[in-house]
């Protein structure tokens, strides 16, 4: 038996998107408080040493508004994405957990000390020396990156794992320091620098004095400017370290308006950010808050789907599936592939959460069966109604026979021949029995959640 957990199955909008909206959210929120960390650490500083106490109560007003924006609503978001990655991809959660629970739990101390760190520069400022008050933000801002640091780390691996000895050996740092580690860092912190530039506009907005505002808004300009410009040219560097795999994705399977996207994120910013330098008086809360959403709808949420589609079809560590099998050996963590036993075997009859009356392939289940096996090998990457991420009814015309469709996938999936899709070696029941399925919603759509019952709906 296999030990595949059961699948969490959403006929709206399909798991991926539910967790890429929750990534994609808590990004702004944490690149954001990561940004500002550090940029008050500069600001601090400057303001201590040229006695500019404007530059101290922006801060204040900063940190104030991120312990709502960023380390309540981001601590909301956190668990969301720990809980919805678990139910969605228990298998590449587990992955990442036996290869870096160590580096969460150092990363989640870091989070404690940046937590108290802004509170004591919100609360304490006017009530602590200038030599304490400069090294809390010193400290704030370092052990707010490092959780950076290491998110980026694992972030990394799920592309593509540390040194190529880790699948032999093991090791956290082997797994940890990957081709694409330090690229995405340097792109990541760029691109947060941006995203705190914009959003300290909606606080910087708000000074009645149009000095403190012009003396404010042309830091954030300059900030944001220079990290846009720097981040455009980290993310060369780091499209330059993608596997193969990734890069024939990105080239075949994004839709066309990511790179417009991106690109009127880039453009738009710098745009902004020259208007509020050369113009002052165009720094207002509500534009800024205009800019914020823009930055997620049209850079944060392209680049991220585009993250999570890059590395398929693997979902972790390039030895598990995006459908949850581990498709290879990995000696270095004591993993077998699970193919061999797939192959011998199939889904049905391995599948520990499957109902019995699905395990062999009748006349009068085979649509329910088809339905069963479509939920565990493809709906975490393919909606199974008409809505939800990548249709699987739009894959087929309708007009093809059963026949034609089940050689079809055993063709294309059988031998893992399809760089961006799992393999799936069905045998001709199976084969047959998702054929089945795929020929009932293909041929009416519109009635695809009730093509059967629904599996595992509890």
């Amino acid at each position: 038996m296999l030990g595949l957990f059961p699948s969490w199955l959403d006929p709206v909008v399909g798991s991926g998107w539910i967790v890429g909206l929750i990534a994609t959210i808590h990004v702004l929120f944490s690149h954001t408080s990561v940004g500002a960390a550090i940029f008050f650490a500069y600001l601090t500083n400057h303001a201590h040493r040229h006695n500019k106490p404007e530059l101290l109560e922006f801060i204040r007003r900063y940190g104030l508004f991120l312990l709502v924006f960023s380390y309540v609503l981001g601590s909301i978001t956190g668990p969301g994405i720990w809980f919805a990655t678990t139910v969605a991809s228990p298998r590449g959660i587990s992955a990442l957990i036996h290869s870096f629970v160590w580096m969460w739990a150092t990363e989640w101390v870091f989070f404690v000390i940046e937590v108290v760190g802004v509170y004591m520069l919100v609360y304490l400022a006017t009530k602590l020396d200038v030599k304490t008050h400069t090294r809390i933000a010193v400290i704030f801002g370092l052990t707010s990156y490092t959780t950076m640091l290491v998110i980026v780390g694992i972030l990394s691996f799920m592309m593509w794992p540390g040194m190529p000895e880790w699948s032999d050996t093991g090791g956290v740092l082997n797994a940890f320091f990957g081709p694409n580690t330090f690229a995405q860092l340097g792109m990541r912190t760029a691109f947060m620098f941006a995203i705190t530039a914009v959003v300290g506009g909606i606080v910087a907005g708000s000074f009645k004095d149009q000095e403190q505002k012009k003396l404010i808004g042309r830091k954030l300009a300059i900030l944001g400017i220079v990290s846009t410009l720097i981040g455009a040219a980290m993310l060369q560097w780091y499209l330059a370290t993608l596997p193969e795999t990734a890069e024939v994705v990105l080239q075949n399977r994004l839709p066309e308006h990511f790179p417009i996207a991106l690109m009127t994120a880039v453009g738009g910013s710098l745009a902004y950010f020259v208007l509020t330098l050369v113009q002052p008086r165009a720094l207002v809360s509500g534009v800024a808050a205009v800019m914020t959403v823009v930055i997620l709808v049209f850079g944060l949420w392209p680049e991220e789907v585009a993250r999570e589609s890059i590395r398929k079809p693997w979902v972790a560590g390039q030895y598990v599936y995006s459908n949850q099998v581990v498709g290879r050996d990995v000696p270095g963590m004591g993993v077998k592939s699970e193919i061999p036993a797939l192959e011998a075997h199939g889904f049905l009859k391995g599948h520990v959460f499957l109902p019995e009356h699905l395990r062999n392939v009748t006349d009068d289940n085979r649509v329910e069966a088809g339905r069963a096996l479509a939920l565990t090998a493809c709906s975490n990457c393919h909606s199974l109604s008409t809505t939800g991420m990548r249709p699987l009814h739009r894959y087929f015309a309708g007009t093809h026979s059963e026949s034609d469709v089940a050689q079809y996938l055993q063709a294309a999936l059988s031998g893992g021949n399809t760089l961006y899709m799992p393999q799936i070696p069905l045998n001709d029941v199976e084969a047959r029995a998702l054929a089945a399925f795929i020929q009932s919603i293909s041929a009416t759509p519109a009635t695809a959640a009730a093509a059967a019952p629904v599996l595992a709906k509890e």
